[in-house]
């Protein structure tokens, strides 16, 4: 079968999103079907960008190509699900979030622009009409799948997926460092982990690895440099995959401080590397993981409370090391599955 996975990139940007639309594309093509990845630059700013990306995704027909029919389109982000094909399938990692939840947050920056208001109605109209043309719509989590319900009032149904190089996380021991790879950017909330660490009673350390806004790795710079915690937070920057294996598998447990995460990669790499993993109660996707007092803690935002829950797991190792092993357990209990994933994707 000839698959078209259509999807947006930011220019010299690798995430989450990034990896998945790679995971899709590999699997995919191991199952013996002819794949192409088909991407459009993405520019939200000035709002004028958001239009011009909207026309482009409109613009995308993919129904053939060279004379050559395209039998699926697996459309995945904002505004990529616009493009033209009679079997178009939608599994949605999200839309753009600045028009919906973070609108009118300290997070959102669309309600701040000029004609925010006016953009973010023809989003909300266009995102509804294109995304009833797919044949299905699949979401990468319940979150997901609410939201779109919540402001599209569209139905959809979750498909769970493992990280990539699940099959090489692992536990070796249990350190005395939390971790926390990811994107470094307001939104995931490295520094709600800086402050923490002003708090802690104990010998507990910090590790933060990911680039991501220099303004934000700044920020964090300077508060570690203010509160005199070079000893206590390291900044690694980016680092292999092979070196955030080795993280996982050391550390006493996985930190995880994004407010209204989608899905979350850094929930499930902690659990498959048998840690318990922190979370708060507005980090959205990883709360449909982390059971609090069962695989981690589910905790408020708030910086001193933080530094609490660290102390406890320095302080009572083998708990860390029950709750990181009923995290592994509790992933077998997702149906976490590329075969069936693909299935559901390519269903008639």
């Amino acid at each position: 079968m000839k698959i078209a996975i259509a999807s947006v990139q930011v220019p010299f940007i690798t995430g989450g999103a990034e990896i998945l639309v790679n995971m899709l594309h590999d699997e995919l093509k191991k199952r013996g079907h002819e794949v192409c990845l088909v991407t459009m630059p993405f520019k939200w700013y000035p709002e004028k960008s958001l239009i011009d990306c909207m026309l482009m995704g409109r613009m995308m027909d993919l129904t053939e190509v060279n004379g050559e029919k395209i039998d699926r389109v697996i459309a995945m982000k904002f505004p990529a699900f616009y493009v033209k094909h009679p079997h178009k399938c939608i599994w949605l990692m999200h839309q753009h979030r600045q028009a919906y939840d973070l609108w009118g947050t300290q997070y959102g920056d669309l309600d701040k622009m000029p004609n925010g208001e006016n953009i973010r109605q023809m989003i909300t109209i266009n995102d509804t009409k294109y995304l009833m043309e797919a044949k299905n719509i699949y979401t990468i989590a319940n979150n997901t799948t609410a939201r779109l319900k919540k402001y599209n009032n569209l139905s959809s149904t979750p498909l769970y997926h493992p990280p990539l190089g699940y099959e090489k996380m692992h536990c070796e021991n249990f350190g005395d460092y939390f971790f926390y790879p990811s994107r470094i950017d307001q939104l995931k909330r490295q520094r709600l982990m800086v402050e923490a660490a002003r708090y802690v009673k104990t010998d507990v350390k910090f590790v933060i690895s990911g680039g991501g806004s220099a303004a934000e790795v700044q920020h964090l710079k300077e508060q570690i440099s203010k509160y005199n915690l070079e000893n206590k937070v390291t900044l690694t920057g980016f680092i292999s995959e092979e070196e955030k294996i080795s993280y996982y598998a050391n550390c006493l447990g996985v930190y995880f401080g994004a407010y209204d995460e989608d899905y979350g990669y850094i929930t499930l790499e902690g659990f498959y590397s048998e840690k318990p993993v922190i979370v708060h109660t507005d980090s959205g996707g990883p709360l449909e993981f982390v059971e609090d007092g069962r695989n981690g803690r589910v905790i408020e935002p708030d910086a001193q409370k933080l530094a609490k829950c660290f102390d406890e797991f320095y302080n009572d190792r083998k708990l860390a090391e029950s709750m990181g092993k009923a995290g592994r357990i509790s992933l077998r209990e997702k149906n976490m599955d590329w075969d069936y994933i693909i299935e559901k994707l390519l269903e008639d």
